[in-house]
């Protein structure tokens, strides 16, 4: 077969799906957005994208319908180029549902089969938006933006033929007139790279050895941001310092902000460690910023404890790589963690807002960690047998592509 994948940061979700149609005999190509220089083995072409951006005070309610529209008609375009000056008719066009992309694809490959990866599907209620109340709006018309940003999701579920979802929780944000159409199967993990190593170690900035088996807790999120529960963490940390004063913080993250609003002034991080300014011991609370995967694996190996934490929305790949490492999870008790955690089988739950309930349950993985090692093994083993990349994942998503 042909196959078409579209993603503004291709490779994505796509990472190892494409190579791996590659080695089974396939056609593929990818189409990414120009400023996006990844490099990948697939042959890939650029679309340039809208500048400027969409003016709000123009399109009000539908600045990220226009936003989305004006990308899908430069990727049309753009396809209109691999058509018509290439000879390339995909038989199979996978893209993102998030991005717009695949809104206009169909007016330039009638006969192909459309595929979109079905991440997130935004909601007035019960999802994301009003979950925090300390960083949700009480103007009751915030709902209406929300509603407005379905619009391109919705479009590109109704011109798909198949979507996929990488877990039942995802999938279950979608209206259930979209749901008989949603497959799911996660993109995988790569257990046999990411695995125990009771020899991995880490040298800090300050010139510190991290071992595995030391006393370290570790945390990790793609920006340092409510989303992912970065206040509730910090705010759980002086119990912990003080209670295990042998105890080193690792935590990774950047400081932009990849889902919800940006702070008045700075960056989330900067205003968590003004309200704990004197509270926390930062010669142990090391923040590292974004760092190379190689680091983000040996530092996860090394951890006692791991905490994660989200708000109801996307799961983050790094919690189940680090259960695929080992890690001892201490995770929130939020709809798409629970789907991958029981608690107390193969993990820890506590409630997103209770800060005490945090401080003693890092503080006891820390302090006996003999009594956390089923957790780990379980941890592990949950994410082997249901999560693995090769023998689970990999052959689910080819048959997905390839069968329909």
């Amino acid at each position: 077969m042909r196959v078409l994948f579209v993603h503004q940061n291709y490779p994505g979700q796509f990472k190892h799906l494409a190579p791996a149609l590659v080695a089974r005999g396939h056609q593929v190509v990818a189409l990414t957005a120009e400023k996006n220089r990844q490099t990948t083995p697939i042959r890939t072409y650029r679309y340039p994208m809208p500048d400027p951006a969409p003016d709000p005070r123009q399109s009000r309610l539908g600045t990220t319908y226009t936003a989305m529209t004006d990308r899908a008609h430069r990727v049309a375009r753009a396809a209109i180029q691999l058509r018509d000056k290439l000879g390339f008719n995909p038989d199979v066009i996978f893209g993102h549902s998030g991005w717009g992309e695949t809104l206009f694809l169909r007016e330039v490959w009638p006969d192909a089969r459309i595929l979109v990866y079905a991440e997130f599907f935004y909601a007035t209620r019960g999802l994301d938006v009003g979950f925090d109340p300390e960083f949700s709006r009480a103007d009751p018309a915030a709902g209406f933006s929300v509603t407005a940003r379905q619009a391109h999701l919705a479009l590109s579920m109704v011109q798909a033929d198949a979507a996929l979802s990488p877990t039942e929780w995802q999938a279950d944000t979608f209206p259930a007139c979209f749901r008989n159409k949603i497959t799911i199967t996660h993109d995988g993990v790569d257990t046999d790279l990411l695995k125990p190593d009771p020899e991995a170690r880490f040298t800090l900035p300050n010139g510190r050895v991290l071992r595995a088996g030391d006393e370290v807790l570790t945390y990790v999120a793609r920006n340092l941001e409510p989303y992912r529960g970065t206040h509730v963490f910090l705010r759980a940390l002086p119990e912990v310092l003080a209670a295990r004063p042998h105890a080193q913080v690792v935590v990774i993250g950047g400081d932009g902000v990849s889902y919800g609003t940006a702070p008045a002034q700075g960056s989330w991080r900067e205003v968590f460690l003004r309200e704990l300014d004197g509270q926390l011991d930062l010669s142990r609370v090391h923040f590292l910023g974004r760092v190379p995967y190689g680091d983000f694996q040996r530092l996860l190996q090394i951890g006692r404890a791991h905490a994660y934490l989200t708000i109801p929305f996307v799961l983050s790949w790094s919690m189940l790589e680090a259960m695929s490492m080992g890690a001892c999870l201490i995770a929130s008790r939020t709809g798409p963690v629970e789907e991958i955690i029981t608690d107390g089988v193969n993990g820890r739950l506590v409630d997103f807002f209770d800060i005490e309930g945090w401080s003693e349950a890092l503080t006891h993985a820390l302090s006996h960690p003999d009594d956390h090692t089923h957790l780990r093994h379980a941890g592990r083993r949950s994410i082997v047998e249901n999560y693995d990349l090769r023998r689970v994942c990999l052959p689910r998503l080819l048959r997905f592509v390839e069968e329909g």
